[in-house]
């Protein structure tokens, strides 16, 4: 270890548990002014490592930090830091992908039932003097007689499948890195994308946020989907078009969507989704219970003090691809 600073970039957390744990192992922490990139090189020119939160960590701001050798996401998704550039340059990146893996499933399956058994619609409709079981909502599913299709098998998609399944639901999966046996043997349907947008009844989204998966569900492939079908996002907003969500919510085309993410955060006041009522929003918060709100900052700054003491760190997401540094 060529220092024993670490700079935290960025954190809307309350408390100091990153900074106390990164302390209490012998490191000295201190924390950008804010998560510009002027701000960040003022505490962290010779820093070892980075813990991320939201802060964008392009090659431009690597090139100004050469003792960065490791970052640590605070968080599951790492679409803000440049891997290949960090790879290029040396640096190991890692995320924290295990503190909510529970709550996420969780927020996942609550929404799923929601739009699924129309709980917004009967709860308006009661509260403005209705009192009808059989009134038009948007959706009033069996669950034998849908089928939820999971779109990424990781550790949140592969628990929302288990418990979808086990609520009675028919489960179909696509991931195309996930070996197709693998998804048999937990008793699930493997099916491509396409197959899995077209079937579903409800379509839940858990894929990493990629070049490849950037408005992975555009205006065509809402299109292909069932007519009267839902949409669930608790992973990354940018995986739907939401322009191309609002138009189909607005006809009619798609009954419902729960999303929990969104392409700019805090949504905006005039956001056509906003003004849906067949659209359940949470402010980003999947990922929230006291326990993973005190767990994520210890797993982030564990990532650092367990790479400079030489254990393993299995959140490293680009191990094969970093470069030595010359």
């Amino acid at each position: 270890m060529t220092s024993d600073l670490v700079v935290i970039t960025d954190c809307d957390l309350p408390g100091s548990a990153a900074e106390d744990t990164l302390r209490a192992a012998g490191f000295t922490a201190s924390t950008a002014a804010s998560p510009s990139a002027d701000d960040i090189v003022a505490v962290a020119e010779d820093a070892s490592a980075l813990i991320v939160q939201w802060a964008p960590i392009t090659a431009d701001l690597l090139d100004r930090l050469p003792s960065v050798r490791f970052i640590s996401r605070l968080g599951i998704g790492y679409d803000m830091i440049d891997i290949a550039a960090a790879s290029e340059r040396g640096v190991l990146v890692a995320n924290t992908p295990a503190y909510c893996v529970e709550e996420v499933a969780t927020h996942t399956i609550a929404m799923i039932l929601g739009l699924g058994r129309g709980l917004l619609g009967y709860d308006r409709a009661v509260r403005t003097g209705e009192w009808s079981a059989v009134t038009a909502t948007p959706m009033a599913v069996r669950p034998s007689a849908t089928t939820v299709a999971v779109v990424g098998y990781g550790r949140i998609g592969s628990l929302v499948a288990l418990r979808c399944r086990a609520l009675g639901f028919r489960v179909i999966v696509a991931d195309p890195v996930v070996p197709a046996d693998r998804i048999l043997r937990d008793g699930l349907e493997p099916v491509t994308l396409a197959d899995a947008v077209a079937e579903a009844d409800v379509l839940t989204l858990h894929a990493p946020l990629t070049a490849a998966t950037h408005h992975l569900i555009g205006a065509p492939a809402i299109a292909s989907m069932k007519q009267g079908s839902a949409i669930v996002n608790t992973c990354r907003g940018q995986l739907i078009d939401e322009d191309a969500l609002a138009d189909a919510l607005e006809t009619g085309r798609i009954a419902g969507a729960a999303i929990d993410v969104f392409a700019t955060e805090p949504l905006p006041s005039r956001s056509r989704l906003r003004m849906l009522d067949n659209v359940l929003i949470t402010p980003h918060a999947a990922w929230y219970s006291p326990q993973a709100l005190a767990d994520l900052p210890v797993h982030a700054a564990a990532n650092i003090i367990d790479h400079w003491a030489g254990r393993p760190v299995p959140a490293i997401v680009n191990a094969a691809k970093v470069q030595p540094v010359r």
